[in-house]
């Protein structure tokens, strides 16, 4: 795979992810439909290990979940980091359980309600974040992911709406798309990502950071409305 150069300011950060998800080999199809109808937006923050940007960030998700759009318009908020850009694995999943727990804390702080068609327990399987009253599935990728798919030269938070998910699965489309994102994915990796699952079979959290966790696994995140 072509490895981007790394982005110098926020317009060469945005471009070169854009240019990541546009390679051939990228996996996520709802990515590459999303950047292809322009619903793929694009947010800037300084540091990952910082609460600097997160009322921006908060403030992003916010328009972002009160946006009138219908489930079948599939689109992605990513916010990307200048930094760290040396973190591992393991250090990237803490920092980004840090900036979803900080995030959470101010949906609540702000009185926000929980989406009720999720549950707020990271350890149950009908788990998902919530901002605004609408669910979240996060996409987690820095530059020392061990999943190709996952990695990019800086840290970034990618935010899906759940019913999206859920318009695919009543439309009868959810695992074709998936099963397509499984087989682009064995193809670039080598591999079928182990962490990945349904909704409802197994806790979503464990999917967020790309890292290979086990049955032990505890997830961070406590959210002041569970």
């Amino acid at each position: 795979m072509t490895k981007t150069m790394l982005a110098e300011n926020p317009a060469q950060s945005r471009e070169a992810f854009e240019d990541r998800i546009r390679l051939p080999d990228f996996p996520c199809v709802g990515a590459k439909s999303a950047l292809a109808n322009g619903r793929l937006v694009v947010r800037h923050a300084r540091d990952l290990l910082s609460a600097w940007n997160d009322l921006e960030i908060h403030d992003a998700l916010l328009e972002w979940a009160d946006r009138d759009d219908p489930p079948s318009a599939f689109r992605s908020l990513a916010v990307i980091f200048d930094g760290p850009r040396d973190l591992s694995e393991a250090e990237f999943e803490q920092a980004m359980w840090q900036r979803l727990q900080s995030l959470a804390d101010k949906d609540a702080w702000r009185g926000l309600p929980y989406d009720e068609s999720v549950g707020a327990d990271p350890t149950k399987p009908d788990f998902s974040l919530s901002f605004g009253g609408q669910a979240f599935f996060v996409v987690g990728l820095h530059p020392h992911a061990s999943r190709p798919a996952r990695r990019f030269d800086q840290p970034i938070l990618v935010f899906n709406l759940h019913n999206q998910f859920e318009w695919l699965r009543a439309e009868g489309r959810y695992e074709r798309m998936r099963e397509a994102i499984l087989s682009r994915d064995l193809d670039l990796a080598g591999s079928i990502n182990p962490m990945l699952a349904r909704h409802g079979e197994d806790s979503e959290a464990r999917q967020y950071s790309g890292r290979v966790v086990g049955e032990d696994w505890e997830c961070p995140f406590r959210d002041p409305r569970a």
